[in-house]
């Protein structure tokens, strides 16, 4: 069953994943963490990379604000390889927030003049640039880019999600048409990107938003429904206008779900009668089609965090507000994150994956880590709340040999909880000053708001 984290060593936890029988390994060397990696054109520096953690507070045109300049200049200097940037709309009617990021050709010199700074004081830091990754999205059935209401694009009904995303009966899926439309649309964000100097984008396409629930939509008519072909054709021909827009130097990466735990017809990679079991049939074809089309990077998640499953895709030990205690340990979380990684690494060969789950071991992520890749089951350590809490957790592991215990992401899930509460994410705990009064801010009027 569920616990929280309540290890002093190394061999205690160890010990525990012996006891639950599970495959997760960690390895005292850690000179598998500083190995350089190739993607596409671009060598990263070392083997750690930042997730795309989106932190809901960018200037309202989407150019970045303060926050955003902070967060991005702590990460810089925190000595990561890849830094994934979070997610940035590529309309208006998909953003997630009023002040999710926007890449626009009004605000590119924005964007220009912070991955140019960033960069070079990471350069100052280290002696190296990291490698930038932009992550371009639509967030569908999640959208409410006005406001606290969702204005929902679809692309099938769902019995179980459309009462938790306003959805009603009579809201129509998106066209064929309106999908088409996205294609050029990708590949401007992407040109854009290329001109503010980010050395790559992410074609994202998990955790429920537009082309991950495409992947899904097995009830769906028409051209982009029904056969896997028809459900993966959207991203791939997204991937190849990127391709021939942007030219083959330019990294192209895919951040994707492999296993919704969704039931059928409305998941993608699950079993058909027991949706908590996995089917690996789609998923591999997938990543072989993505490496076919031309991918550079690869990340693989799992789960719905809006649903009643996010340890599928962040094990933790507090839920959301509203979210039961699962009824698996936190261990057995991580370890099917680690068994999808590995699956993803081995079917891609060459093109680099970044692996996710490991916040959850705090001071032991670097143990973690270093066994996985020292195994070849991935490319890259995949940091995302960790690096809310903790921006410079690679720079004091190679630096002193050890990450300190005092600044590690609790896994608390507070940072999801101002996103749920429509304010700017950030760590509550590690970051106290600034997030604290936003967390308790955004909870009082989210209560006035559920009592109206």
């Amino acid at each position: 069953m569920h616990e929280r984290f309540n290890f002093n060593s190394l061999e205690e936890i160890r010990k525990k994943t012996k006891v639950l029988g599970l495959r997760i390994e960690f390895k005292e060397d850690f000179s598998p963490l500083t190995r350089q990696v190739r993607i596409g054109s671009k060598t990263a520096a070392n083997s750690f990379a930042v997730l795309p953690m989106e932190g809901c507070d960018s200037n309202p045109d989407g150019s970045p604000s303060d926050l955003v300049k902070r967060r991005y200049m702590r990460l810089a200097k925190g000595g990561y390889g890849l830094i994934w940037w979070e997610a940035n709309a590529v309309v208006i009617e998909g953003k997630a927030n009023e002040l999710q990021m926007m890449l626009t050709r009004q605000n590119v010199q924005h964007f220009s003049c912070l991955v140019k700074e960033t960069k070079e004081a990471c350069k100052n830091e280290f002696g190296y640039e990291p490698v930038y990754v932009l992550q371009l999205t639509h967030s569908g059935r999640y959208s409410r880019p006005h406001g606290h209401h969702f204005l929902p694009l679809i692309t099938q009904h769902d019995p179980i999600l459309d009462p938790r995303s306003e959805v009603s009966s009579d809201t129509v899926p998106v066209s064929d048409e309106y999908l088409e439309s996205m294609i050029p649309l990708y590949a401007d964000s992407a040109c854009l990107a290329r001109e503010a100097g980010f050395d790559g984008v992410d074609v994202k396409a998990s955790h429920r938003y537009l082309l991950s629930e495409l992947l899904a939509s097995h009830l769906r008519q028409g051209t982009y429904g029904g056969c896997y072909e028809n459900r993966t054709r959207l991203i791939l021909d997204i991937i190849r206008e990127i391709r021939k827009s942007c030219g083959d130097d330019f990294i192209i990466a895919c951040r994707f779900n492999v296993f919704d735990a969704h039931p059928y017809p409305y998941g993608f990679g699950e079993d058909r009668e027991d949706f908590l079991k996995f089917d690996p049939a789609e998923p591999q074809q997938l990543v072989r089609d993505l490496c076919a089309v031309g991918v550079d990077l690869l990340s693989n998640s799992a789960g719905n965090p809006y649903y009643i499953y996010p340890q599928v895709t962040r094990p933790f030990d507090i839920s959301s507000m509203g979210i039961p205690v699962p009824e698996e340990h936190p261990l057995e979380s991580i370890e099917r994150l680690f068994f999808f990684t590995e699956m993803v690494q081995k079917l891609a060969g060459t093109v680099p994956v970044v692996g996710n789950g490991y916040s959850w071991f705090r001071q032991f992520i670097p143990h973690a880590g270093a066994a996985n890749i020292a195994a070849g089951r991935c490319s890259f350590v995949g940091l995302g709340r960790s690096s809310f809490a903790y921006p410079n957790l690679p720079a004091d592991i190679f630096r002193t040999g050890a990450a300190e215990k005092e600044k590690c992401c609790v896994t608390c899930s507070k940072c999801t909880q101002i996103m749920r509460d429509h304010s700017k994410a950030g760590c509550v705990v590690r970051d106290s000053k600034i997030y604290a009064p936003i967390l308790k801010q955004a909870r009082q009027e989210a209560e006035v708001r559920s009592a109206l």
